[in-house]
């Protein structure tokens, strides 16, 4: 999974790769091989291109990994000794770095195309154990992002989290709430639940991008974290709906939590919003009330908040 940090250290390996390429056209000045000299010292300001591209907009940071695959083809091509053995060294380095740069798809069928191409500057025979050994090396190197790509896809699936902030999802969050519910009735303890609603979601998304979306969410999260109990559970009902599940809590107590939060993301300020602004209300437990009663009760609070 792409994390934020991603771009900045492509580039920098982008930039890294200069230097090498760089000292490489350097080292063949300085020992008198300057047949050798052209390639390295053309290939090291693009490289440097493709690193400041990696920085800029999707499209630009698409077109600087084929930049930087162009140029390492090109090396390697240059590179490969026909009839020596440590050919097939360079041989490995074109499959494993289209997985790296390019989706699944792309780099698959990439590396199955440009096979026979490899194969045949290395001087192989496609029935030799070389070529036999190269092929498995691009469907191996193919199967590791899969692996990764069907456990991500499944870690989500599993996870009870969502997956833009710390909040529990839906169908977690009824679950652990009808628990809630019948212990409280075996029980005979208080329950109640604060419904909460960000109307400032959708604009920040829509205006300024999915950085400040996100920022936002983070406050909202970390705010009701700090002003309510660790057994309190914070769970997402839709894009902008939230329900805090708070056992043991009567009315009056549930309030003062929603006060407070409410308080308190008012006071944080964001770059692009400024203030958090919450809308909440809370719906108590009553006494032997079902569990699908009081859920009717609450969505019928949060469609409240949500027309405002």
């Amino acid at each position: 999974m792409l994390t934020p940090d991603t771009p900045r250290l492509l580039a920098c390996l982008f930039a890294l790769g200069a230097v090498l390429l760089f000292g490489q056209a350097l080292w063949h000045y300085l020992i008198g091989d300057y047949t050798r000299i052209l390639l390295p010292a053309l290939f090291a300001p693009l490289m440097l291109t493709a690193a400041l591209m990696r920085l800029g907009e999707q499209e630009t940071a698409r077109l600087s990994a084929y930049l930087v695959l162009a140029c390492s083809y090109l090396l390697v091509a240059t590179h490969l000794p026909k009839e020596s053995t440590p050919g097939l060294l360079w041989l490995g380095l074109p499959p494993v770095l289209t997985l790296l740069l390019l989706p699944l798809g792309q780099a698959t069928l990439l590396n199955l195309v440009l096979a026979p191409i490899w194969l045949l500057l290395a001087n192989l025979a496609l029935p030799s154990p070389e070529s036999l050994a190269y092929l498995t090396l691009v469907v191996a190197t193919g199967l590791a992002p899969w692996g990764i790509r069907h456990q991500h896809a499944l870690w989500l699936v599993t996870d009870p989290r969502d997956q833009e902030c710390s909040a529990l999802k839906a169908a977690p969050l009824l679950e652990r709430l009808k628990s809630e519910v019948e212990r409280a009735d075996l029980l005979d303890q208080r329950l109640a639940v604060a419904v909460l609603h960000l109307p400032q979601l959708e604009m920040a998304g829509e205006q300024f991008g999915g950085l400040a979306r996100q920022a936002l969410l983070n406050t909202f999260c970390a705010t009701v974290s700090e002003h309510s109990r660790d057994h309190d559970m914070l769970g997402r009902i839709g894009d902008a709906d939230f329900w805090l599940v708070m056992p043991g809590t009567s009315e009056s107590g549930a309030l003062l939590v929603r006060q407070r939060i409410e308080e308190a993301a008012a006071i944080a300020t964001l770059h692009d919003t400024g203030g958090v602004e919450v809308r909440g209300a809370i719906c108590p437990l009553s006494p032997k009330q079902p569990f699908m009663e009081l859920k009717r009760r609450l969505d019928a609070t949060t469609r409240r908040l949500a027309d405002g």
